[in-house]
């Protein structure tokens, strides 16, 4: 194609949402006030925008992973301004949320992309992985109203409870926390952590799991 072709083709689209797919890797934010997304996942921006990092863990913000021999949280960004922002993670495809008042959902931490400021949010970590995977494993409960935006590695699959998970492939859930089971016919694998032998267990009926192709800790 030529470069006219392929300008019209992959322009940018005006959005009529806050939160709205460019793309299936790419968030458009079109922001006025304030917004919280990954560090790092900024690809572009237009307008009057500015970027504060946020590392501490004072005052409910902290990182929404912890890296595998440091156990330092990647820190979130609070974006400020008025403008359009562009958010990517590692061509990861993006899923775009909207939760009202009394809707929730808890996502692993390495799948948050962007949320917006009204929506509240506790960062919490299941130490039972500890050890066995990186850092364990840092989910973040989100509750509305408002837009999330998470990601995941190729095309989700949304499953109903109750239900077992590989911890590496899950995503996130509506519902109560999973219990953490060991199978110990695989106990003897040394040197080998996988979600054949940890086993994330959501026992209860209500609510849903989402799991993706992909073992993101593994």
């Amino acid at each position: 194609m030529d470069i006219d072709q392929f300008t019209t083709e992959h322009s940018s689209t005006e959005t009529a949402e806050m939160f709205e797919l460019e793309n299936s890797y790419t968030l458009d934010i079109d922001i006025t006030g304030t917004v919280m997304a990954k560090a790092g996942s900024m690809v572009a921006y237009k307008g009057n925008l500015s970027f504060t990092g946020q590392s501490s863990a004072e005052g409910g913000i902290t990182g929404f992973l912890k890296e595998a021999a440091s156990g330092e949280g990647t820190p979130v960004m609070t974006v400020e301004g008025d403008g359009q922002l562009y958010l990517a993670d590692q061509q990861k495809k993006v899923q775009l949320l909207k939760l009202d008042a009394d809707e929730a959902i808890t996502v692993n931490g390495e799948d948050v992309l962007a949320f917006e400021n009204d929506v509240s949010f506790k960062i919490d970590t299941i130490d039972s992985l500890a050890g066995s995977l990186a850092g364990g494993l840092t989910n973040v409960y989100l509750q509305g109203p408002g837009y999330i935006a998470i990601t995941t590695h190729g095309d989700p699959i949304v499953l109903d409870r109750p239900v077992s998970t590989d911890p590496s492939a899950t995503v996130a859930w509506g519902g109560t926390d999973p219990s953490i089971e060991v199978n110990k016919n695989l106990s003897d694998m040394v040197g080998q952590e996988s979600g054949e032998r940890l086993q994330m267990d959501f026992d209860s009926s209500d609510g849903f799991v989402v799991v993706q192709p992909y073992e993101e800790l593994a």
